[in-house]
């Protein structure tokens, strides 16, 4: 299965649509956090056109309550709050915005794949049997827009550059 993540996407609906296209042809994706504002869900939803999207909270998604609106009329769009603990092929994954809480979740040997954002740096690491993962940033604020494409299969990592 293939899982695409991306974070930080902090409102830049030009890098997301440019994404858009890679992240259709996962059989889902997921969102570490900061998606800013609630247009932002209704961008992914429509564009997403019924892929599953699982989006955890960041420290800059400004409207939760709107946000949750948005997303409620997107069957296909799960919000999970600050913590995200999903099962794709047999693999416990766990998502979450910040660094030091991934870390901690990579360390505790429960999970096969630790997904967060918020540094904006993308980062692909071997946690003893756990895949720790920051897709990066969406955004561009320092100068490249990435995502991750992740093989439950293989537990390999594809990067792309919008």
């Amino acid at each position: 299965m293939k899982i695409a993540a991306i974070s930080d996407s902090h409102d830049n609906i030009w890098k997301l649509d440019q994404a858009m296209t890679h992240l259709k042809t996962a059989e889902a994706v997921i969102h570490c956090g900061d998606l800013c504002a609630p247009f932002v869900v209704r961008r992914l939803g429509e564009g997403l056109a019924g892929v599953p999207l699982h989006v955890v909270w960041g420290n800059n998604d400004g409207d939760p309550f709107l946000i949750a609106k948005v997303a409620a009329g997107f069957p296909s769009v799960s919000l999970h709050g600050i913590l995200a603990e999903l099962e794709f092929d047999g693999m416990r994954v766990a998502v979450n915005h910040y660094p030091r809480i991934a870390r901690g979740l990579a360390l505790s040997g429960q999970y096969g794949l630790v997904l967060y954002g918020h540094d904006h740096t993308a980062l692909e690491e071997r946690v003893g049997d756990c895949l720790l993962l920051n897709p990066g940033e969406i955004m561009g604020m320092q100068g490249r827009s990435t995502l991750a494409i992740v093989d439950t299969q293989s537990r390999k990592v594809e990067w792309i550059e919008v």
